[in-house]
């Protein structure tokens, strides 16, 4: 699963939370294991839109609670 679009997202998450990318798998959780709140998500689900040019439902943003759901999402957007 490891490509540059994971890459980015990764680049993404520790802008946005300040951790290591050692930290970070697609099993990872924002909440539980990286200590994000929905605020953090959100800017974290922003940053995705601007790095990708994608837009992103609120409601299918809302549900994303690991990195792989977070790269599933870009993967989906991406591939339209």
């Amino acid at each position: 699963m490891m490509d540059r679009e994971f890459d980015k997202l990764v680049a993404i998450i520790i802008d946005v939370l300040g951790v290591s990318a050692d930290e970070i798998n697609p099993d990872t959780t924002f909440e539980d294991d990286l200590g994000a709140d929905s605020l953090d998500v959100a800017q974290i689900i922003m940053g995705i839109e601007e790095e990708f040019d994608v837009s992103v439902d609120t409601d299918v943003a809302a549900k994303v609670t690991t990195v792989g759901e977070a790269y599933d999402l870009i993967k989906a957007a991406i591939d339209g």
